[in-house]
């Protein structure tokens, strides 16, 4: 089963109990796709293309607020959709900052990573990793 990041810490708080979180590589092909067929249907491509990404990214109560694109679509005025893409894309260039963010920013988001973890083996991965660890003792 693949990792969708849903149960993940990190995000970012919107107000209202709305939460962002980041989306795999996966995910965003997914919205776009989704996007795509959207428009496709006559709708304007620029707001399906925020609405499938907000489908992804928001959380409400720690579970996914929307089914998908066609859901925020229904359920959001433009502006909304608008306003919390901005909010997102503006999340996303903070977490994840391009090398054309300038080498202060790229600097500054790598000395706050390593802060947030012990060792490159940190979260999700290290349980399974320490069953690889060569034992010592008679065990072997």
């Amino acid at each position: 089963m693949r990792d969708n990041f849903w149960n993940r810490p990190g995000g970012t708080e919107l107000g209202g109990g709305w939460r962002a979180r980041l989306l795999s590589a996966w995910e965003a092909m997914e919205a776009r796709a989704e996007a795509e067929t959207l428009a496709a249907e006559g709708r304007d491509p620029a707001l399906c293309a925020n609405a499938c990404l907000l489908a992804r990214a928001l959380l409400r109560r720690g579970r996914p607020a929307f089914a998908g694109g066609k859901e925020v679509l229904e359920g959001m005025t433009a502006g909304q959709i608008g306003e919390l893409a901005r909010r997102w894309s503006a999340f996303d260039r903070e977490s994840n900052p391009s090398v054309l963010s300038g080498e202060e920013t790229v600097e500054q988001a790598k000395k706050a990573w390593s802060t947030r973890r012990k060792s490159a083996f940190g979260g999700a991965c290290s349980k399974h990793f320490t069953l690889c660890l060569p034992r010592r003792g008679s065990g072997r």
